[in-house]
């Protein structure tokens, strides 16, 4: 039975991601993207005048809302933030599922907590989508599809500052 510590200790994500790439049967072990040019940049104005955007991992539900059969697909998509979801699929992502859930899409996913922040005045305003975007091994994918892509959305949705809510 696992003790409870008196300190936080850590997962080692690296690690935990290589075991479970290995195991998926990918032969060469998963490496990190990395950028010597990073494409990120300063907000250019105060985040209680930015329209903030979010970005999961996680996939659609199915569109009768069946939960546990699995997604439609696992493709890039934007979704309405209001209503937020009830539910994303997360069962094929990989995390530790002996010690959280996912049944709580707030816990992930905290579209409800900008809608509340673009209320108080803490952010400008809230995106009228999020955006899902499909775990992928392949860098090649995530450069040339999945981050197009979803950069094109948050340009169409007038964002300034975006969340990556990955599971």
């Amino acid at each position: 039975m696992d003790q409870h510590r008196p300190y936080r200790s850590f997962v080692s994500y690296i690690d935990r991601s290589r075991e479970y790439y290995a195991a998926q049967g990918y032969l060469r072990p998963y490496t990190w993207a990395h950028h010597d040019d990073v494409p990120f940049a300063p907000l250019q104005k105060p985040l209680s005048e930015c329209r903030v955007g979010l970005v999961t991992t996680a996939g659609r539900t199915p569109a009768d809302g069946a939960i546990g059969i699995g997604p439609l697909k696992r493709e890039l998509y934007a979704a309405p933030a209001d209503p937020p979801p009830l539910h994303l699929f997360t069962d094929d992502l990989f995390w530790d599922k002996q010690a959280t859930h996912t049944d709580d899409v707030d816990s992930f996913l905290p579209v409800n907590r900008l809608a509340e922040y673009a209320a108080s005045g803490r952010i400008g305003s809230a995106s009228p989508r999020f955006y899902g975007v499909p775990t992928d091994y392949s860098h090649g994918r995530t450069l040339q599809r999945s981050a197009p892509q979803i950069l094109e959305w948050c340009r169409e949705d007038g964002l300034d500052a975006v969340l990556l809510a990955a599971l």
